[in-house]
């Protein structure tokens, strides 16, 4: 992606190290509103839960959790690496903000824009206490995105996804999730899994999962449509992350083989086929996951 010289979002609070605030390009700010006070997907109480291909660490409810960071991830000190990454995701950040303002226009819908919360090691959210080990996450309570950039090298050499548009996919993906809170989907499936069964509310994760990443792809789209932002390879490489982080292939890699009744984020092919769907139409309403017949 050619990235550098364009608007970065304001909505950055870097919680990294000292925890000072990362001084980004000017942009729009924040607007109040957007905490729609849902509980999260996932409530996990001592003991991991099932969120997630392997139990995750989480304390608390850690909801829109679309990525499971590898158990063996390692604490490395700031650099000007990850300052770097955290300027390019605060561009992709300003640029889904302008992308899903202009869509929920159309929809006669305003866009609180989510503020995106960079941390290091653990960090308290209204979602409750989550470590590195949880990855990236979204809170609908705060309206907010936590990723500890650490991840973005996992992703790279432990799941085999590198490139920098499988990072923006990523970030789109957490985004993805707080359309689907200002939308009303969240809530809805919050109370739609209290009368569920575990399986069953899997099952019904996966399509919450799903749209994420459809959502993902709209904003791919219209990222796409910009001249001289999206190179060639870009999509590859979030169709190949996509990929990477089913919950067939994340289930092969740790423990050899899969469970199918456990997967409550998709398997590979789903994953990039959703994805997919929102890059080729750019429409809202063809990420429907809960009406498709089949995933």
């Amino acid at each position: 992606m050619r990235w550098k010289g364009r608007r970065g979002s304001s909505n950055i609070d870097d919680r990294r190290g000292s925890g000072r605030r990362m001084r980004m390009p000017s942009g729009r700010r924040a607007r109040a509103g957007g905490g729609l006070g849902l509980t999260g997907i996932l409530v996990v109480a001592g003991i991991a839960w099932f969120m997630g291909i392997n139990p995750l660490t989480l304390l608390g409810q850690l909801e829109g959790g679309g990525f499971e960071a590898p158990r063996s991830q390692s604490q490395a000190p700031r650099s000007a690496a990850d300052d770097e990454t955290a300027q390019f995701i605060s561009v992709v950040l300003a640029d889904t903000e302008n992308t899903w303002q202009q869509l929920l226009d159309r929809h006669g819908a305003d866009y609180p824009e989510p503020t995106l919360v960079l941390f290091s090691g653990s960090v308290p959210s209204a979602c409750g206490y989550a470590s590195s080990a949880t990855g990236p996450f979204y809170c609908g309570a705060d309206s907010k995105l936590y990723i500890d950039l650490s991840f973005y090298r996992e992703l790279a050499t432990q799941l085999n996804a590198p490139g920098d548009f499988a990072q923006a996919y990523v970030l789109a993906h957490e985004v993805g999730h707080h359309i689907q809170n200002v939308l009303g989907i969240l809530p809805e499936f919050h109370k739609a899994r209290r009368t569920m069964s575990k399986e069953e509310g899997n099952a019904l994760s996966v399509r919450v999962e799903l749209q994420a990443d459809c959502f993902a792809g709209i904003w791919a789209h219209y990222a796409a449509r910009q001249q001289g932002f999206v190179e060639e390879g870009d999509i590859d490489e979030a169709l190949n992350a996509a990929s990477r982080i089913g919950d067939d292939t994340l289930q092969r890699q740790s423990q050899g083989y899969v469970v199918p009744e456990t997967f409550n984020h998709g398997t590979s092919a789903q994953r990039a086929s959703w994805f997919k769907k929102g890059f080729q139409s750019g429409r809202i309403e063809a990420c429907d996951t809960f009406r498709a017949e089949s995933l």
